[in-house]
């Protein structure tokens, strides 16, 4: 399964017993729902998933050896190599997880699919690897080497990481139609669109931040509304308009997915002739970001 995730920097800080144990625990949570999206529903049905996975699946179905010997062992050498690259942490916490993954692969070999519907095993499939692969990645984890493999390749290459990954997965995905058929290699392509999804939803939430700039004249009745109205602290940048060359004042300020049609409210409002941009962000942290409470 493709993942995302950066480098760390080899400076590490002693993390408190507790923040390490809740981390292992929901690696361990995480690393068991994909053995279980893999043996329950994808792998009964000839169904892959994308990355070093994927390649596990094909070799286990044509050597007749244990899916979680696969995992294993393919992984093993990806995180050898690019142990420098993506940090001591990183790499123990991915190790931790792939041994997890593999062992709850080989505990569940032998029960039953809940399905036979291919439609039905891509879909939940799908989402309770997806789910479980979020859970690792939040943790600071990773169950798959691909992008390990795309990072180091990225320094010697005209292609960026995403590229690199991307290719890889059209191939995977590709071989699975000369080994399972190609029926069954479009179904794996639903259930690694699906898994993708949820890694996404997994890691951000249903409150996914979204950063917001609104230019208008009537900047400060727009900037005490939101505060007032959604609990939002704003901030008021200096601008000027790159055809006029008026001063503008620019609002910004940061609200959850949730939030986003309270806010557009709001503007048209006290404004309809203002300027609203928007935009996704995936991480937010400090400063007065979390919900005040309004009487």
């Amino acid at each position: 399964m493709e993942q995302h995730f950066q480098p760390v920097s080899n400076v590490h800080k002693r993390l408190p017993k507790r923040k390490i144990l809740l981390r292992s625990l929901a690696i361990a949570v995480g690393a068991c729902l994909v053995a279980v999206g893999l043996e329950i529903f994808l792998v009964p049905n000839n169904i892959i998933d994308g990355g070093v996975t994927g390649l596990s699946i094909m070799f286990s179905h044509l050597t007749g050896i244990r899916l979680g010997v696969f995992l294993f062992l393919l992984n093993l050498p990806f995180l050898l190599i690019g142990y420098k690259q993506i940090g001591k942490s990183f790499a123990i916490s991915t190790l931790f997880g792939v041994v997890v993954m593999s062992i709850g692969t080989t505990y569940l070999h032998h029960v039953s699919s809940l399905t036979d519907d291919l439609l039905l095993s891509a879909v939940f499939g799908g989402i309770i690897v997806g789910i479980g692969v979020g859970l690792v990645i939040r943790a600071g984890g990773s169950l798959d080497g691909t992008e390990i493999v795309a990072i180091l390749l990225n320094k010697r290459s005209p292609f960026s990481v995403g590229e690199m990954v991307m290719f890889f997965n059209i191939f995977i995905l590709g071989s699975a139609g000369f080994i399972f058929g190609w029926d069954r290699a479009m179904y794996s392509l639903i259930a690694y669109y699906i898994a993708f999804k949820m890694i996404d939803l997994t890691l951000v939430g249903l409150e996914q931040s979204r950063a917001v700039w609104i230019i208008s004249d009537e900047s400060q009745k727009i900037g005490d509304a939101i505060s007032a109205r959604l609990g939002r602290s704003v901030t008021y940048l200096s601008g000027e308009g790159g055809y006029s060359g008026d001063e503008k004042k620019v609002i910004f300020s940061v609200i959850t997915r949730l939030e986003e049609s309270k806010l557009k409210e709001i503007v048209d409002e006290i404004d309809k002739s203002s300027f609203l941009a928007m935009g996704a962000i995936h991480d937010v942290s400090g400063g007065q970001f979390k919900k005040k409470n309004i009487h």
